[in-house]
């Protein structure tokens, strides 16, 4: 009997976090920062040059891997190319070309040629949401990893980009950016 028991509010108590976690967690929206300044338009944000660096850790935080980039971008016809350098401090050398279509005021598209589909983004004050799917190397394969990738303009020239990456909706790491505008 007390096992039975047991069991039954170990369910119960599982059933309620998992309730808790799915009906009442609250995400931050692109619309909660409406009202920060400054506002962020990543179209002239990126336009021209930009130097990032980035830490990548793993789910439990441990840093991973860091790289610093170069950043080239346009603005024509309402889509943003932009060109990402990186160089891993492993040796290890990457680049990225994004085309970002801006939809309307808030809203964004973009593709690049490791993402899978297409990447979707949505601008509020000083905050820009982008999710997307990347394929990832991974001990020599290549794996789809989800971001949540957010970035936050700090003033004229910094940015703070910040990614949750997930897989099977499970966090597998974080990779923090630190964008300077030359």
């Amino acid at each position: 009997m007390k096992k039975k028991l047991l069991l039954f509010f170990t369910i119960i108590v599982i059933l309620f976090g998992f309730f808790n976690f799915v009906l009442i967690n609250d995400d931050m929206k692109p619309e909660d920062f409406k009202n920060t300044e400054p506002v962020l338009q990543i179209e002239k944000y990126f336009e021209g040059n930009v130097k990032a660096w980035g830490l990548l850790q793993d789910r439990s935080g441990k840093i991973m891997r860091q790289f610093k980039a170069d950043m080239s971008g346009k603005f024509e016809n309402n889509i943003l190319t932009l060109e990402e350098y990186f160089f891993w401090k492993d040796g290890e050398n990457q680049k990225r070309v994004w085309k970002i279509e801006k939809i309307d005021e808030h809203n964004y598209i973009g593709t690049a040629s490791d993402v899978v589909g297409k990447a979707k983004g949505v601008s509020y004050g000083s905050a820009f949401k982008f999710e997307y799917n990347l394929m990832v190397p991974f001990k020599g394969n290549n794996i789809k990893i989800s971001f949540d990738d957010w970035i936050f303009k700090q003033d004229d020239k910094t940015a703070i980009n910040r990614a949750t990456m997930s897989k099977f909706g499970f966090k597998v790491g974080e990779l923090t950016v630190v964008f300077q505008k030359n």
